[in-house]
């Protein structure tokens, strides 16, 4: 199911040029097809064949599908023990519907800044934040770029907290010889757009617990046959299953998720190639103990003499272009219900330095050199025209 073909004349493309795109063929339609022809739409063997395909993937010994990336941390958060009272720490530069489980669960949620390069968590901020109520860190691999698994882990079990890994972002991405996924007693993925496997909704757990995986399916969704037991009624489980069609997209992706990926990086090394020439654009970071990167979308970290207005108006610029762009991230602490909380401008500098001028460009396997050309010229024609010269870290 590819895109709809665009031609391009000296004044831009027919047709937009999207910040995400799922990336369906043949294998999807088929797959979506068989599962139509079964007698169950959900609970059925494609959600069990996906889980054994994507743990198998990864290198893990169990997956959960669930019906979106929020509700896998809630329910992880509860496997886990984790409630009312009890302190997780993450990071206001992060999936933030992940994040906002731990708000839903009614647990205390605790801040801390990131590493500006790579826009993950920094292990050292996150250590201050660290009581004796703290009984998680929830860490995000941040638009691919895997975070600082080895610091963690010590710190992890320096404190005997439990670690949960955010690899929304980053599926595909490598740190020391691991894919992504593999680093957190339980990880979680989100499946919506602009995730690059992306099958509308849903999401995924991981782990290698046998007990935290049991106790994951059952509060994913109550079985036919646990209906009458008092032992496994005692909790109330969620409604959170995966359907039948969300898995057929799902597995059918990660059948051909080498390609996937292989197109997506090829995306981002014509990128790479067409901002060399963009004075003063530095090379997206990546940290000396990490293999691979696989970013989610292509974001470029514009100079501080870039104004809020400025940046709007490059979006604009660009819209009117038919690019779809956007600023990378606006920080946990200062979305509306979080500011109601006591959260400042001001407590988390790095984040806010990153969500002032990072702008978010389209990344999908569907864009071809000519795309890309385009995009970064546009780019780099608003940035003149704003008056603020090139873009810089």
């Amino acid at each position: 199911m590819s895109a709809v073909p665009q031609t391009q004349d000296d004044e831009g493309f027919d047709e937009a040029l999207r910040l995400s795109e799922p990336d369906l063929g043949d294998v999807e339609q088929q797959l979506v097809a068989a599962a139509l022809q079964q007698p169950r739409l959900s609970a059925g063997p494609m959600v069990a064949a996906f889980e054994q395909r994507f743990a198998a993937w990864l290198g893990r010994a169990h997956a959960v599908a669930v019906a979106s990336g929020t509700l896998g941390t809630w329910i992880a958060l509860r496997a886990l023990g984790i409630g009312p009272g009890d302190e997780v720490i993450a990071s206001p530069n992060s999936w933030h519907q992940v994040a906002h489980a731990v708000t839903l669960l009614g647990a205390t949620l605790k801040l801390a800044d990131i590493n500006y390069w790579s826009g993950c968590l920094d292990p050292v901020r996150a250590a201050a934040q660290i009581t004796p109520a703290t009984k998680a860190i929830l860490v995000g691999n941040v638009n691919g770029h895997p975070a600082a698994w080895a610091e963690f882990h010590l710190l992890a079990q320096q404190h005997g907290v439990a670690l949960i890994e955010d690899s929304t972002e980053a599926l595909g991405s490598r740190y020391q010889g691991r894919r992504v996924g593999s680093f957190g007693d339980v990880s979680v993925f989100d499946f919506s757009q602009p995730s690059t496997l992306c099958c509308g909704e849903g999401g995924m757990l991981v782990t290698d617990d046998e007990k935290l995986a049991a106790e994951a399916r059952y509060l994913r969704q109550r079985e036919l046959a646990d209906r009458r037991s008092v032992s496994v009624g005692s909790r109330v489980p969620l409604q959170a299953g995966m359907s039948e069609l969300t898995a057929a997209l799902g597995a059918g992706q990660l059948a051909r998720i080498d390609d996937i990926l292989a197109r997506r990086q090829q995306v981002a090394k014509n990128y790479l190639d067409e901002m060399l020439s963009f004075e003063g654009i530095k090379p997206p970071y990546i940290a000396p103990d990490v293999d691979e990167v696989h970013w989610m979308l292509y974001v470029v970290h514009l100079g501080k003499r870039f104004t809020a207005s400025a940046c709007d108006q490059i979006v604009e610029d660009l819209a009117q272009e038919l690019i779809e762009c956007a600023l990378y991230c606006q920080p946990l602490h200062q979305q509306f219900h979080y500011r109601q909380l006591g959260w400042q401008r001001g407590q988390f500098p790095l984040a806010e330095r990153i969500a002032d001028r990072a702008l978010a460009l389209p990344l999908h396997g569907h864009l071809n050199a000519d795309h890309v050309k385009f995009i970064v010229k546009t780019l780099k024609d608003s940035s003149v025209n704003v008056g603020a010269g090139a873009a810089i870290y």
